[in-house]
């Protein structure tokens, strides 16, 4: 019988199985072949908390979530259309996410008596067996069986065959949308090319879940998915840490100086370290501490030499950084802190998204201790916001919180990446000498900006004392005096307040510049907002969006922005942080839609409670 080919605008698909199961590879692998066909997506990976939980148990369930669009998409979608189950406990975590009518792609030989006790199933239930999946398309497989035939020339052991269980089902997946498998063989060789079994077993068992739908006359059914109508220009798939990565390396070429980063392993940053750690062509450099403060603090040392100074971290760390934090404010020089936030408080959710930490970026140090802060808001986005915080931090001499969050770190997206060429220029200017009518060098002498000199230690005649004790005003000397302390705490908040002037006005994203309703967001709510606001728009309703980058200071232009809506909605992932400082600067009386489960907000949630306001 020929097969029938369907062609779909859109599909969503979520991968799920046992942190054992390879399923984080099997979906980037997906998401990897689907970008070479251009087009559009977004994905959601979702690691569980534990590094090993019990093999079939709830917590130990590992996702990948994957969106692709021959339109124009902003979220890796609220519900999935098909279901990977490798498990009974896969099948359990995930199934409220998998639409009325979706497919599941069981593994029976993960719903044995053991797996399902471990997933806490019933003493003789079944939901693969009984009716209780009526509402969907089961599809039953015994993976385990068909991968260990496929390999069954192999000399290897039976737990090893049974790793290779991932590309019998992304080769099934493959024949299923009419894909290619070269990308995943060649990727498969350049990982295993010096290990040829686990090679061969990779490649046999992809292709045999290939020759699985191609040759069972119970599968007829085959779909596609067009091309998206998207902006000319080369395109990569990119991850928000690597895009973070790109983005500091771009800015140390465009400023000719060496990136020096600072860090201690933390999830869900940990990534930026070893991206970064394969750039030493650049010049870049990178020190593993032995812990937090170490991580700063070697930063600190490498801005006070003449660096850019970088460290990465996640909200705990944050909390072990802050005393280094204030030591780099007082002494007034460029350090970048990059925040890849995940649930708290303590140790919290290490895997799960939050926007937990902006009252911790605004307030979190002792003193009056002001920083600037500036937040992306998809993964292609951190590329653009990590070379603006080296701007900020070096044209500003001050250091600078960088907040992103587990959502947009995991998340991939296609990037049209820019040419070198093309990024705006960052001007560096270091002090060499004493200027005309300086007798003696004053290292907190300010320009109109009430920025200081840059100097790099050594530097003839321009040797100077830094600290951590309280500056005297131009100076630099110790004082305790109680006018100079205030002068200088009121200094320091200038100096990051004038940076509202050399930063873009704030644009409205989508809608109306005067309306009944503005939704207000920042970070990784974005693709939620855009996706709601553009619904709304175009049922008529009175809706915009404005999604800030510069959080701190904010565009000179946003109360004036605020002042045009009847109300303002912030969404955000924690309890209700950001809406704190907009009722504060702006008297505005905004309302919250906060959600605070690890996960993101979704389009339809939102949908519905912006339609509450309207």
């Amino acid at each position: 019988m020929p097969d029938t080919q369907e062609v779909l605008s859109e599909v969503v698909i979520k991968f799920a199985g046992d942190s054992g199961d390879g399923m984080q590879l099997t979906g980037s692998q997906f998401t990897n072949n689907s970008a070479l066909l251009g087009v559009d997506l977004a994905t959601f990976p979702d690691f569980p908390a534990e590094i090993r939980a019990p093999i079939g148990t709830l917590p130990g369930v590992s996702g990948f979530q994957l969106r692709i669009s021959s339109n124009a998409i902003y979220t890796p979608g609220d519900e999935c259309d098909v279901l990977v189950a490798m498990n009974a406990a896969a099948l359990k975590v995930n199934l409220k996410a998998l639409k009325k009518g979706g497919k599941i792609i069981a593994n029976t030989d993960g719903f044995d008596s053991k797996n399902l006790r471990l997933a806490n199933y019933p003493d003789g239930v079944n939901p693969i067996e009984d009716n209780s999946l009526d509402g969907y398309e089961v599809i039953k497989m015994d993976v385990t069986k068909m991968t260990r035939e496929a390999l069954k020339e192999i000399t290897m052991g039976t737990k090893e065959k049974d790793r290779a269980k991932n590309m019998f089902v992304l080769g099934f997946l493959y024949w299923m949308y009419n894909r290619n498998m070269d990308n995943t063989i060649n990727f498969l060789t350049e990982k295993f090319g010096k290990k040829p079994e686990i090679l061969q077993s990779n490649v046999l068992a992809l292709k045999a879940g290939y020759n699985y739908g191609d040759t069972t006359e119970t599968f007829t059914h085959r779909y596609s998915v067009e091309k998206a109508k998207m902006q000319a220009g080369t395109y990569r798939s990119i991850m928000g840490n690597q895009a973070l990565a790109y983005g500091l390396i771009a800015a140390a070429q465009k400023t000719g100086l060496t990136l020096f980063l600072g860090s201690y392993p933390i999830t869900p940053a940990s990534d930026i370290l070893h991206e970064l750690s394969r750039y030493k062509n650049f010049g870049v450099k990178t020190f593993q501490a032995e812990d937090e403060i170490a991580a700063i603090a070697s930063a600190i040392g490498a801005s006070y030499g003449g660096n850019i100074g970088l460290t990465t971290t996640s909200g705990p760390g944050m909390a072990l950084k802050t005393e280094a934090m204030g030591l780099a404010v007082m002494l007034e020089i460029p350090l970048v802190i990059v925040n890849v936030q995940r649930g708290g408080p303590s140790t919290g959710l290490p895997t799960k998204t939050e926007q937990s930490d902006l009252l911790q970026a605004y307030y979190g140090r002792n003193g009056e201790c002001p920083m600037p802060i500036i937040a992306s808001s998809t993964p292609s986005d951190c590329f653009e916001v990590a070379y603006e915080a080296v701007r900020i931090a070096i044209q500003h001499m001050t250091p600078i919180i960088l907040l992103s969050d587990g959502y947009i770190a995991n998340g991939a997206e296609p990037w049209k990446f820019p040419a070198a060429a093309d990024l705006p220029p960052i001007h560096v200017k270091f002090k060499t000498e004493l200027w005309e009518g300086e007798e003696k060098f004053q290292p907190y002498l300010r320009d109109e900006n009430l920025v200081r000199p840059w100097v790099i230690p050594g530097t003839a005649a321009l040797e100077h004392r830094i600290g951590g004790l309280e500056k005297q005003n131009i100076t630099g000397n110790i004082s305790y005096d109680p006018d100079n302390h205030e002068t200088m705490v009121k200094i320091r908040q200038e100096k990051v307040d004038k940076i509202a002037a050399h930063i873009p006005a704030q644009q409205i994203d989508s809608g109306a510049e005067k309306g009944k309703v503005l939704v207000l967001g920042w970070g990784s709510t974005y693709g939620a907002i855009k996706s709601a606001c553009i619904e709304l728009q175009a049922q008529g309703h009175s809706v915009s969006h404005v999604h800030l980058r510069y959080v701190r200071p904010f565009p000179s232009n946003l109360g004036d922005i605020l002042k045009n809506f009847d109300k303002v909605i912030i969404p955000e992932i924690n309890n209700g942080q950001l809406i704190k400082i907009i009722r504060d600067q702006f008297l505005v009386d905004a309302i919250g839609y906060n959600k605070i489960k690890g996960v993101p907000i979704t389009k339809t949630e939102l949908v519905e409670f912006l339609k509450e306001h309207l």
